[in-house]
C-alpha cells in the first residue's frame, strides 16, 4: 500500500473513530451512483475507483450503473430502476435537467436520499430536492481558463465539445470564451465522440481557421485525439493548448510541452465525498451545510509526479 492509499485509509478510520468507534460499523446501507457516461469514456474509471474504496472504507454497499452508450433516456430509465431497488441513497449526475430531473424528483419523493455529483448545479441540484451538489463548477472553471490563456496571449480558440448535449460542457466552452473576452460563435465544435472523427473535424477547423490561437478541449475523449491531429499537422507544441480533466495521454502531453495544463476537477472526491457524507447522516444525522467544488485546479508541468503516478486511475 503506497502513501496515498495509506493515508486515506488512516483518515477513514480515525473519522470512524472520532464518530463513535465501534458504533461506526456498517448498518447494511447501500448506495448507487448513476452517471451519464458511456462505457467508451475511460475519465469515468477514476470515479468507479474512488466509489469502490469509499464502500471499502466506509464499510457499505456501492453499485455503478450507466447507459452503456450515454444515451440520456437510458440513463434516466437506469434512475428509476435504482429507485425502485430502494437503495438508501443514489448519487448522480444531473447531466440535462429536462430528462433527467423527473425520475431524480420522483425517487426523493420516494424517501430516497439525493447527491447530485459533477453535472448540473448546486441550484439545480436544491430545485429536485438532493441534500447537495457535489462538483465543479463548469462555468467558473472555463473562466477561470479563459483568464488565464488571456494572460498567456490567446485571442482566439477551438473548443472541441465531445459531449454538446450536456449543457455542462457547453458552460466550459462560455466561461472559456468569457474569460478571453471574445464571442463564443462558431468557436466550439460538435466533435462526437469517435476519436477518428474527433480527429477529423480537428484538422478540419484548424485548416480552416490557420489564425486560431488555441485549442480547449473537455476530456481525454476530445483530448487524446486532439493530441493526434495537432502531432500530425505539425502544430503539436506550437499552438496553446489546454484540457479540462486528465488521463494518462493528457499527463504525458502535459509534461511533454503539448498541453500547457489540465483543469483538474478531482472526480476522485466527487465519487467518494457523497459515500462518505450519506454513510455519516444516516448514521449520526449530520450533513455538511454548504454544497462541495471539487475543483477547479490547473495541474502543468511542475506538479505532475503524483499526477501521474495515479492518472486514470484516481485523478
Amino acid at each position: 500500500m503506497n502513501g496515498f492509499f495509506k493515508t486515506m485509509a488512516v483518515t477513514a478510520v480515525a473519522a470512524a473513530a472520532l464518530l463513535g468507534g465501534t458504533a461506526a460499523q456498517a448498518d447494511g446501507e447501500r448506495y448507487v451512483l448513476v452517471s451519464h457516461a458511456p462505457d467508451s469514456d475511460s475519465w469515468w474509471n477514476t470515479i468507479k475507483n474512488a466509489l469502490a474504496l469509499a464502500g471499502e472504507q466506509m464499510d457499505v454497499e456501492v453499485e455503478y450503473r450507466n447507459p452503456p452508450t450515454g444515451d440520456l433516456a437510458d440513463m434516466a430509465r437506469i434512475i428509476e430502476q435504482a429507485a425502485a431497488s430502494g437503495p438508501d441513497g443514489i448519487i448522480t449526475t444531473l447531466a440535462d435537467p429536462d430528462v433527467l430531473s423527473g425520475p431524480i424528483r420522483a425517487a426523493v419523493d420516494a424517501g430516497i436520499d439525493v447527491i447530485i455529483m459533477n453535472s448540473g448545479t448546486p441550484e439545480q441540484a436544491r430545485e429536485i430536492g438532493a441534500l447537495m451538489y457535489v462538483g465543479q463548477p463548469e462555468y467558473d472553471a472555463g473562466f477561470a481558463a479563459g483568464q488565464r490563456a488571456a494572460g498567456d496571449g490567446v485571442g482566439s480558440f477551438l473548443c472541441v465539445n465531445h459531449y454538446i448535449n450536456s449543457p455542462s460542457s457547453t458552460q466550459r466552452c462560455q466561461g472559456f470564451a468569457d474569460g478571453l473576452g471574445v464571442e463564443l460563435g462558431n468557436q466550439m465544435i460538435d466533435s462526437g465522440q469517435d476519436p477518428a472523427e474527433i480527429q477529423n473535424r480537428v484538422m478540419a477547423y484548424l485548416n480552416a481557421n490557420p489564425d486560431t490561437d488555441a485549442v480547449l478541449t473537455l476530456g481525454p475523449t476530445s483530448a487524446d485525439p486532439t493530441i493526434l491531429a495537432l502531432d500530425q499537422m505539425g502544430l503539436a507544441g506550437d499552438i496553446y493548448f489546454g484540457t479540462f480533466d486528465l488521463g494518462g495521454d493528457i499527463v504525458d502531453a502535459i509534461r511533454d510541452g503539448v498541453i500547457e495544463w489540465g483543469i483538474d476537477q478531482q472526480p476522485f472526491l466527487q465519487a467518494y465525498l457523497p459515500v462518505v457524507v450519506l454513510t455519516n447522516y444516516h448514521r449520526y444525522g449530520v450533513l455538511p451545510g454548504n454544497n462541495i467544488n471539487s475543483g477547479p485546479g490547473f495541474v502543468t508541468a511542475d506538479a505532475l509526479d503524483l499526477v501521474s503516478q495515479l492518472a486514470g486511475e484516481y485523478r
